[in-house]
């Protein structure tokens, strides 16, 4: 703790661009604000910054320290507004991760509405279907679809969701609808990738009956973005596997058509993700609080 002033001149140098700035802001002299970041990377034994005459620049080991410190100043924030108010101060900024579709076309509505409750709360919302930077990005929270084999991160379920085939109106106008799952072979098919492979392998169960239907995949359209496939089965390209929470609007306003409703896929239910030993900031806990609310309004007549 004895550096903690020097810690706040360097995340505010990094924020602002320049040492002198960072230093007025302050309240130091551009030499004092020098001989305190001097100080503090000859503490670390680690250069922070490549410095010129015009500009600074963060180190690849200034960058990674950056997160931690901006991590662990929140936190300090926190804990005195925390004093200063008598009771939790929802404030601050909150990163959130989820998957491309349902990110833009749910989630972000959600937070719209979390902030007229909240307006001190700022987002930064990153959207991936993958999981494998949520560590890296210093994510606050993610919305994912069924649970990572990541022990690092609690998984809180928020809701059930379906997996299910489907396909534009006019798409199956033209094409008719598969009655089974070995017809979908006579169909264009759209496949989503991750960094695990394509997801190609479609499964169905049916009174106990398990039939399963592998996508050629020199006949599909590919994609690693879940907005693009749905986007793409809205244009009439072909059937598409999606999750419910991803195509209800859709499937409301008429703009694609649930197939094979008596066979069912496996379900990936939503969770909320965060990482095991880390503060829940109050600003965290109140948007976790609100999804659990939110996902149970919405999936009762999503899923029926």
């Amino acid at each position: 703790m004895n550096n903690l002033g020097d810690i706040r001149l360097f995340v505010e140098a990094a924020n602002l661009g320049g040492l002198s700035a960072a230093g007025r802001k302050l309240g130091l002299s551009p030499a004092a604000a020098s001989a305190r970041l001097v100080k503090l990377e000859s503490a670390l034994h680690t250069r922070l910054f490549e410095r010129t005459t015009r500009h600074l620049r963060l180190t690849d080991e200034g960058r990674s320290y950056l997160a931690y410190c901006q991590q662990g100043l929140q936190a300090l924030d926190d804990g005195h507004a925390f004093l200063q108010a008598g009771k939790s101060v929802v404030r601050g900024k909150v990163r959130i991760s989820a998957t491309s579709d349902f990110g833009r076309h749910v989630l972000k509505n959600w937070l719209d509405e979390f902030n007229t409750q909240y307006p001190e709360v700022r987002f930064a919302l990153v959207l991936s279907d993958s999981l494998s930077n949520l560590l890296q990005d210093d994510i606050d929270l993610a919305i994912r679809f069924g649970v990572p084999p990541d022990s690092s991160f609690v998984a809180r379920p928020l809701a059930p969701n379906r997996r299910v085939l489907c396909a534009s109106p006019e798409y199956l106008a033209t094409h008719g609808a598969p009655e089974r799952p070995q017809d979908l072979a006579r169909f264009d098919c759209i496949v989503l990738g991750s960094a695990a492979g394509p997801a190609n392998d479609w499964r169905f169960t049916r009174n106990g009956k398990v039939e399963s239907y592998a996508v050629p995949l020199a006949d599909a359209r590919e994609t690693n973005d879940g907005a693009v496939a749905r986007e793409w089965a809205v244009s009439g390209y072909g059937i598409a596997m999606k999750s419910m929470w991803d195509i209800g609007a859709d499937l409301r306003a008429g703009r694609l058509n649930i197939l094979l409703p008596e066979w069912r896929s496996a379900d990936a239910p939503v969770h909320a993700l965060y990482q095991r030993n880390r503060y829940m900031a109050p600003r965290v806990r109140a948007l976790l609080d609100f999804l659990i609310k939110r996902f149970a309004e919405e999936s009762n007549n999503l899923m029926d």
